[in-house]
């Protein structure tokens, strides 16, 4: 730590509210009292006070009353009076409310500070060179910091199959960046292929733990790998090495699921306890964020086996929700394996409404995990702002809308961010020439390629129609079938990315015969081709019946791609509808989104967009440039996800 030169005593009473439960302040040689405490005032010491609001005895940035680097000496009668008239230290926050900065606020109350102009010859030089070092004044900064503990099913790039896993895989790095102690908890999937490797860097941190669940100790172990700031802990066990993907295989999704997931929620309550990562553990004082049902458990075990015997009493939960059509259904009787108390059997008690029961003598009495997860966690998060409304309506709620709707106050949507390091149009391995916002020649380049390599006529003057997916109904693969005869009438190409439901892979097989020189459908899925689909294309459609985010979208807009999308979930909150007549004529927007969900609504929409594409060249551009120029990165996601962590901990446990 770097002395401080001393001034006058400054009190330092924080009149915020910020929770010292499971936070902690950055050092305080991050914090440069130095230049200040050199330019503001001439002699005495300085002393940093302990906080009013702190309730364990510890100073602001580790430092206390007994702190040797500030002590208070004995003054005269004088400069006892000065002290007690002393400047106080205030707080800065940004938009989101998180502590950015620290002032000194006078005695009168103002928040400014005098710029001594009859400082010392010798002090000015000081400054002086400070500036020439630093670039200016060092600006005083102070930042809460928290034990982060993702629990996720899948995590990019050791497993995936979705956005889950994006998710995962992204944002923990982002948040380890600004300064955070962040911990990823998943399964060690060895399935035998080539994927396996993704695991080679973790190693064996030989902590064993027995799980009471399923009638017996059920014993697993700890893998490790510290990356890019990040302790990614694997749990390991027998149930999580098996063919097929992370859920199941060619035969449908694994019947013990249940039990597998089970495993990964009480190994994940135990991680923070009993791993020494680094040298020590991350302790109690965590945040724990528990992603869909896979994760559900976490907060029902914290309120029902640890807190009430007094540990993690200071922890807190956020469940973050992908899909909520996934639930973790189970019978009832599956209950008594969870390892959780009776007493806790309401928490998870589910009744499927007579309509969905299998036969007249099924009472429809299950175990929902995801349902526990809401009653039990201290926030909820979504990853959209429109998917947070639409879960609290009959339409969208799958039958959890009057739960989520009880407990609205906490819950919020942030949008998810794009690794924009893999998805840049200048600078993209998988795409033959680059362009950018500022250069848009190699747009045309890069969609005459694509029409070469899938054997379309090179058609530089046709709208080229995208679509990158999964072939089922929440997709809207349907909508498009009913669609392409009518639209293959138009000067058009369309290309179809995706694998599915075999009854529209047959569908897309058949159609790429029947329009020969418009229709291309690639059955599967291939990286390379999706980042080529995506730059080569004009337009890309996505009329997905729910979308809690969408990533296609995201990607589209930064390669000059523009959307045409149904208006749902956050879908709805990233693509801003084209409007020509805004902004003085020049329009806003960055594509076109369309309700309701119907065949000549997304038909009109594509159409409109179409002909913006001929006739407004100058326009369009605009529109490509707008979306290219958006902010989607995890950087921005991260400030939200910041704010929500404060939110968490200001407030009480939810269940004590």
């Amino acid at each position: 730590m770097e002395s401080l030169q001393v001034t006058r005593l400054m009190s330092c009473k924080l009149s915020a509210n910020i929770s010292h439960k499971a936070c902690s302040f950055i050092p305080s040689r991050q914090l440069g009292f130095s230049s200040l405490s050199r330019r503001s005032f001439q002699n005495g010491k300085l002393t940093v006070a302990r906080s009013d609001i702190t309730e364990n005895g510890g100073g602001f940035g580790g430092l206390d009353d007994s702190s040797n680097s500030n002590s208070i000496e004995e003054e005269d009668d004088d400069e006892e009076e000065e002290e007690k008239n002393g400047l106080m230290l205030g707080l800065d926050r940004d938009d989101c409310g998180s502590v950015i900065a620290l002032h000194l606020i006078p005695p009168s109350g103002e928040v400014t500070i005098d710029s001594h102009q009859d400082e010392a010859a010798d002090t000015k030089g000081e400054d002086e060179g400070i500036e020439e070092e630093k670039g200016g004044e060092e600006e005083i900064r102070s930042r809460v910091t928290y034990n982060i503990v993702f629990v996720t099913a899948e995590a990019a790039p050791y497993s995936k199959t979705g956005g889950l896993g994006d998710v995962c895989g992204s944002l923990p790095g982002v948040l380890a960046g600004c300064g955070h102690r962040v911990m990823v908890v998943s399964p060690r999937y060895l399935n035998g292929t080539s994927a396996d490797k993704n695991f080679a860097g973790a190693s064996d941190v030989d902590r064993h733990i027995k799980v009471p669940c399923f009638g017996g100790e059920q014993e697993v172990a700890f893998f490790h790998e510290y990356k890019k700031g990040v302790d990614w802990v694997f749990v390991d066990h027998p149930s999580f090495h098996r063919p097929g993907n992370l859920y199941g295989d060619s035969h449908g999704a694994f019947g013990d699921n249940q039990f597998r997931f089970t495993l990964l929620c009480h190994a994940a309550c135990e991680a923070p306890l009993v791993l020494p990562l680094g040298g020590y553990t991350y302790g109690e004082k965590c945040l724990f964020l528990v992603n869909d049902w896979h994760a559900g458990l976490v907060p029902v075990l914290l309120a029902s086996k640890y807190r009430p015997f007094g540990i993690y009493k200071d922890a807190r939960s956020i469940l973050v929700i992908h899909n909520l059509a996934h639930q973790g259904v189970e019978p009832a009787a599956s209950f008594k394996n969870l390892g959780l108390p009776w007493e806790w059997y309401g928490a998870l008690e589910w009744v499927f409404p007579t309509w969905a029961r299998t036969h007249a003598l099924d009472t429809g009495e299950a175990v929902n995990i995801l349902k526990g997860a809401i009653v039990t966690a201290d926030r909820i998060l979504t990853v959209s702002k429109g998917y947070a409304w639409e879960i609290t309506t009959v339409e969208g709620g799958h039958g959890l809308n009057e739960l989520l709707s009880s407990r609205r106050i906490v819950l919020n949507g942030i949008v998810n961010g794009i690794d924009v390091t893999e998805w840049d149009s200048s600078s993209d391995e998988h795409i033959s020439f680059h362009y950018s916002a500022d250069d848009l020649s190699g747009k045309a380049r890069c969609k005459t390629a694509l029409q070469q390599e899938l054997g379309l006529p090179i058609r530089p003057e046709c709208p080229l129609i995208g679509f990158i997916g999964r072939l089922d109904y929440q997709k809207g693969i349907d909508l498009i079938r009913w669609a392409i005869p009518e639209l293959m009438e138009d000067n058009v190409q369309f290309v179809i990315l995706g694998s599915g439901d075999p009854l529209y892979e047959d569908w897309m097989r058949a159609a790429e015969k029947t329009y020969r020189d418009k229709f291309r459908g690639w059955v599967g899925f291939n990286v390379p081709i999706s980042h080529r689909i995506t730059a080569g294309c004009d337009i890309l459609l996505m009329p997905s019946r729910f979308e809690p985010c969408g990533l296609n979208q995201l990607y589209a807009m930064r390669y000059g791609t523009v959307p045409v999308v149904h208006a749902t979930g956050g879908l709805r909150d990233t693509v801003e509808n084209f409007n020509p007549y805004a902004g003085d004529g020049s329009g806003e927007g960055t594509g076109w989104t369309f309700s309701p969900l119907t065949k000549e609504s997304m038909l009109e929409a594509l159409r409109t967009a179409i002909m913006t594409y001929r006739d407004h060249k100058s326009t369009w551009e605009a529109l490509m440039r707008r979306g290219m120029q958006r902010d989607f990165t995890w950087e921005t996601a991260a400030i939200h996800y910041e704010q929500v962590f404060e939110w968490a901990c200001i407030d009480p446990p939810y269940i004590t």
